[in-house]
């Protein structure tokens, strides 16, 4: 008899699945099926096909799948390899405390190459995957200017604060917050522009906004008093690189695929200016399935004449964490890191680190999020190409969110588990 077991049936989102097949003939062919509905009704689906062993089983773990959506040893290769029915759609989960992601796994006995309502698989699991663990808070942030969401550990800390952002869709986004809280850190996921009462476009980020921010997380009862950490992607990571510049409170930054200066929006803080290099729109190539890449559309950081808007990294306050895909197809986000590494070099400053995944792409988000190599952004009224490959993004994805985590908990106290 055949059984069919995807363990655990309810966990965090950027937890394992275990997923084993026994029961079958051997070297018996089979299709495995992952499938889930977002909240805009969007439908995502993957497949693989697996042989079975000698044994008649098939362990995701150890055995590599022979084709469908991805190919090789990939235990969460169903879920990073998830592709929307619509395209250019992005999955992002926005109701964090009151539903999870159910996804579906269906066991088909032979090739299924198309989903047909006459053919039924053999055997189904459901399994919940939640971006908050039991006990976390969601507080609503409306305080001053401050625009954001707070996610509280349970217990009564002090645990180590961080300031998360993404970039320039705008908005609230709240996902990597509530993961972060469930791993014990006061996470406050940011807006800062096209969200509530803040401007609906990025005309110039002012510094003091961000500030506040940051001066809110600390005094939060619950916030270790020594400082606060800050991760964003993209745009983020650019304002995020000027907060870890500028404000002395932030003792820990991870810049992901972000620029080392400012770009198109100027940057002001009391009396400092910077003014944002101009986009190259000669740069913007679009691909062949309309979507823009913009990897060449940032001037050069290195010539002379832009100068002035590069970020003086060398007088950051605490350690700089700079990851980095090596396909990111919408910025050079290699030479970024690599020119603002060399710069706190020069200035005899150690504490900056890069971590380089080949093969991956720009939105290197929490292990399980699906590979998205293109999506829709409002900023450009059209979808941006973001590159990678599956399997190098979904090994990134894995394997910096640990290095994150540990990074973090090193820098701004509790488990001190690594030094950058």
């Amino acid at each position: 008899m055949v059984q069919f077991t995807v363990t655990p049936e309810v966990s965090l989102a950027d937890e394992p699945l275990r997923i084993q097949v026994s029961g079958l003939a051997p070297l018996q062919i089979v299709t495995l099926r992952a499938s889930l509905t977002d909240e805009k009704g969007v439908g995502f689906q993957s497949r693989a096909f697996y042989r079975s062993n000698e044994a008649g089983e098939v362990n995701l773990e150890r055995d590599a799948a022979t084709g469908g959506d991805y190919s090789g040893a990939q235990p969460m290769g169903l879920l990073c390899s998830l592709k929307p029915e619509k395209m250019f759609h992005r999955l992002m989960k926005r109701e964090l405390m009151h539903s999870p992601l159910h996804v579906k796994l269906d066991l088909y006995d032979m090739y299924q190459l198309f989903s047909a309502p006459d053919v039924l698989p053999v055997a189904s699991r459901i399994v919940e995957r939640w971006y908050v663990a039991p006990g976390v808070q969601r507080v609503l942030i409306r305080e001053g200017r401050v625009r954001g969401a707070l996610f509280l550990p349970p217990g009564k800390g002090p645990f180590p604060g961080v300031i998360d952002m993404f970039g320039g869709i705008g908005g609230l986004i709240e996902f990597r917050g509530g993961l972060l809280a469930s791993h014990g850190f006061v996470a406050l996921s940011l807006a800062y522009f096209a969200y509530d009462d803040l401007p609906k476009m990025l005309d110039e980020i002012d510094l003091e906004y961000f500030e506040e921010a940051v001066d809110l997380l600390m005094r939060h009862p619950k916030v270790m008093g020594s400082g606060v950490g800050v991760i964003a992607v993209c745009k983020g990571a650019e304002i995020a690189l000027a907060m870890a510049t500028f404000l002395k409170k932030v003792i820990a930054t991870v810049c992901i695929n972000g620029p080392n200066g400012i770009n198109g929006n100027s940057l002001r803080y009391r009396n400092l200016y910077i003014r944002g290099m101009p986009y190259i729109t000669e740069g913007i190539h679009f691909t062949s399935t309309g979507a823009m890449e913009f990897h060449n559309a940032i001037e050069d950081p290195r010539e002379e004449r832009n100068q002035d808007c590069i970020l003086p990294v060398e007088n950051a306050q605490g350690p700089i964490l700079f990851i980095v895909g090596g396909e990111d197809g919408n910025y050079n986000s290699r030479m970024f890191a690599e020119e603002a590494l060399k710069r706190m070099k020069r200035c005899g400053k150690k504490n900056a680190k890069l971590l380089l995944y080949p093969g991956a792409g720009h939105l290197i988000e929490p292990p399980g999020s699906p590979f998205c190599l293109m999506s829709y952004n409002p900023l450009v009224l059209g979808p941006l190409m973001w590159g990678g490959k599956l399997e190098a993004h979904s090994y990134a994805q894995e394997h910096s969110w640990r290095e994150i985590q540990k990074f973090f908990h090193y820098h701004l106290g509790q488990s001190k588990v690594s030094k950058l």
